[in-house]
């Protein structure tokens, strides 16, 4: 008898076996081709570059054993389906904004972003140290993925608008592109909301099929061509203070990859966090400045329309509290960042305003 027959009939030898299988898990061997979806259009300033950074880094760390094939939105899926493409397995990872996928769970606006939510900071104090990452890897588990926070935009503008905004009833029949939670705020006060991937926005602006949008902040949108078919631009928004990219892998792929490997997908995430939101703010002011040169009016919404996106916006955040998950992340998302801000206003904020009073920026 041959010892694979002996543990077989024995009761001891199936318990060690047991045991073996528990201890050592079985990794996929060899070198593996990973196909990274995303919800970009090739080339889209900052966002697509974010995607390529981490398929590059991905592959880099793991030297090629993950190699790590990106396919832009619309060249293997549309940039709506890379979440349940990625969660039936049609492919490996996507790399996205979330609040695109709402239809799924509520509790995704709070790991992409929510109406006057979090700073990239204050995202990183959460995910990092403060139960965010928990939380996300409990709600993403139910779809079978894991999410890593890849990126961040920082502070998006208000947007692009064919008319000036002299309080909310100018929102009234506004055909206006802003998708996730800020979009709903804008259909309380009766905007017609419109949820578009980012590579056909120019077209609908400039055809007149939407009468306004927001994209991300002067550089992206400076790239995307807006300037060209209005120059009246709201450089504050309150839906997007700091919008969370995710990289996220089917979770039967993950767990089929070695732990160095998994590893070197979190870590790619974190260095793509810091990466792409420095990218954003090391062109977002010169791009200003060449907008404003080439006639473009920037402008701020007035108090009056602040005070009323704040108040539509309590009410779309309350909305979906019914839902055990996602009150469960909105306890922890705000008292996080109840914790972060009380410090960051009166350290960091109070340095910036007398910095910048003290020295003239």
């Amino acid at each position: 008898m041959d010892r694979r027959s002996f543990l077989k009939k024995s009761a001891l030898g199936g318990s060690a076996a047991a045991a073996s299988a528990l201890a050592a898990p079985v990794y996929a061997q060899g070198n593996r081709t990973l196909t990274l979806v995303t919800t970009w259009g090739r080339g889209l300033a900052g966002v697509h570059d974010s995607a390529q950074y981490c398929a590059d880094m991905i592959t880099a760390l793991t030297d090629g054993q993950l190699t790590v094939d990106l396919k832009a939105g619309g060249e293997l899926v549309g940039a709506f389906e890379v979440f349940d493409a990625v969660s039936a397995g049609q492919a490996d990872m996507y790399h996205g904004v979330d609040y695109y996928f709402l239809g799924q769970h509520p509790a995704l606006s709070f790991f992409s972003q929510i109406p006057f939510g979090m700073t990239f900071m204050e995202y990183n104090n959460w995910l990092y140290h403060m139960g965010g990452q928990e939380l996300a890897d409990n709600l993403y588990s139910i779809f079978g993925l894991k999410a890593f926070a890849a990126g961040n935009t920082g502070p998006q503008s208000g947007g692009w608008f064919s008319k000036e905004i002299n309080g909310p009833e100018d929102f009234q029949g506004l055909r206006f592109r802003m998708p996730g939670q800020g979009g709903q705020v804008l259909g309380k006060l009766g905007a017609s909301v419109q949820n578009l991937p980012g590579a056909e926005v120019y077209q609908a602006l400039s055809s007149g099929a939407i009468d306004g949008t927001e994209w991300i902040g002067p550089w992206a949108d400076e790239k995307a061509g807006f300037q060209e078919v209005t120059n009246i631009y709201y450089t504050a928004g309150f839906h997007e203070p700091g919008p969370n990219l995710n990289i996220v892998t089917n979770l039967e792929v993950y767990e089929s990859l070695t732990p160095a490997q998994q590893r070197a997908i979190e870590m790619t995430a974190q260095a793509s966090n810091i990466w792409t939101m420095s990218l954003f703010m090391a062109n977002n002011g010169s791009a200003l400045q060449r907008l404003q040169s080439g006639g473009v009016k920037v402008m701020e919404f007035p108090d009056s329309v602040w005070d009323a996106f704040g108040a539509a916006a309590q009410e779309v955040i309350e909305e979906p509290m019914g839902d055990d998950i996602y009150k469960e992340c909105y306890d922890s998302y705000m008292a996080s960042m109840r914790s972060s801000a009380s410090w960051a206003g009166i350290s960091e904020g109070e340095y910036t305003r007398q910095r910048n009073r003290v020295i003239g920026l």
